[in-house]
Order: C-alpha cells, then structure tokens, then sequence
C-alpha cells in the first residue's frame, strides 16, 4: 500500500508545487484565476489515479461498469486526504466563503432530495445490470472494502462539489443570475471530465456522483 500512495505522492507533487507558487503570487482579488488553478489542480489529483490503477472502468455491451481497486486502506487514505485538501482550500480561502451553499434551511428535505437522486439515476442501472453477470461487469467486489469505497466515493466528490457546485456556481448566479450559473458549472464539470471520459472509458459522458458512484463501484447492483 505504502509504495503505491507514495508513487502517486511523486506523480501529482511537482504539478501541484507550481500550482501552489502560481495562487500564492496572484492578486487578492483574481477570483476567476483562483477558481481556475483550483479545478485544475483538482484535474491533477483525480487523474493521476488512473494510470495507478486506483480505478477503472469497462464497458459491456453498452453497459458501463466501474471498479476501484480491492485494497480498503488505499480507499481510505484516498477518500481522507481528498477530504483534508477540501477543508484546507475552504479555510485558506475565506474571502470565497459566501459563495458556498451548504444546505437548506429544510435539511431533511435536502437529504431526501439526494438520495432520491441517487435511486432515479441507480434504479435504471439495476434493471439494466440483472441481465448481466457480474463476471462480466468488473467482477465480485470483497464486503471488506465495502465501508472504505462508501467513504472514498463521499469524500472524494466532496472536493469536485465545493469547487463546482459551491464556488463556481455561486459566483456565476451573482453575476448572471441561478439559472445560467447551473448551466454553466454543469459545462465546466462535464468539460473537466472530458479527459477522464475519453481516456478511461472511451465515453463522452460522466458518471454521477456519491451514492452513485459508490453502488456502481460494489457490485451490489
């Protein structure tokens, strides 16, 4: 495990040590250039994982599966570090902190609104996945990396959630308005995906998030 987190340390350090000397010389008040070095430094970090191995996905027949890799303490550390570099990029940049919406004053109806989500987008899937052995689908997942890949598929969208849907999109409604800022942080999520898409799956489509992701990738559908 050791030797693979620190593989990807190696990878992903020297882009993000330039990345880091490019935000600490910006101006206070670059905010767009500030948004910018974060998703990319986010592309960074979320790409190195492929030629790793920490991830992969197939397709059968015109079914896409996916599976992350069958070790829990490198899911873990994963999902636990992404979680860190959210808080830090959070704390660090408290000027941006209006810009986030962290939930509704209903926050049981916010909760039942997104795993509602999670069964639109999943029920289809299982119907689908029933006529497919899960031989051909990435293969049976071990019940003992179940809690850290549910842990790693949260955590991990929790950072593409605060720099898409929190600062990107709040700062396009203050200045074009709620419906054209959904429509243009859901242009530059789909865009930041696009590498991902067309190198890992040959797709050009995205796959959801959280529950999703995590369901997808157990095998328990």
């Amino acid at each position: 495990m050791l030797e693979q987190i620190m593989e990807y340390s190696l990878r992903i350090l020297p882009g993000i040590l330039l990345l880091i000397g490019a935000y600490i010389l910006l101006p206070k008040n670059s905010t767009e250039s500030r948004f910018f070095i974060l998703v990319l430094g986010f592309i960074l970090i979320r790409d190195a994982m492929t030629p790793l191995g920490f991830w992969r996905f197939g397709v059968t027949g015109n079914t896409v599966w996916m599976r992350f890799l069958n070790d829990g303490w490198i899911l873990f550390t994963l999902g636990l570090v992404s979680l860190l570099l959210t808080l830090l990029i959070v704390i660090l940049n408290k000027s941006l902190q209006s810009l986030l919406f962290w939930c509704s004053e209903r926050r049981f109806v916010s909760i039942f609104a997104g795993l509602l989500g999670t069964l639109i987008v999943v029920i289809p899937l299982v119907l689908i996945y029933s006529f497919i052995s899960i031989e051909h689908r990435g293969g049976a997942v071990s019940t003992s990396i179940l809690l850290p890949l549910l842990f790693m598929a949260l955590a991990g969208n929790f950072m593409e959630e605060v720099l898409f849907r929190g600062y990107i999109q709040g700062y396009f409604e203050r200045i074009a308005g709620p419906w054209k800022a959904t429509i243009i942080s859901a242009f530059l999520f789909a865009t930041g995906h696009i590498f991902l898409a067309s190198t890992v799956t040959d797709l050009g489509a995205t796959l959801t998030h959280g529950l999703t992701i995590f369901l997808l990738a157990s095998g328990l559908i």
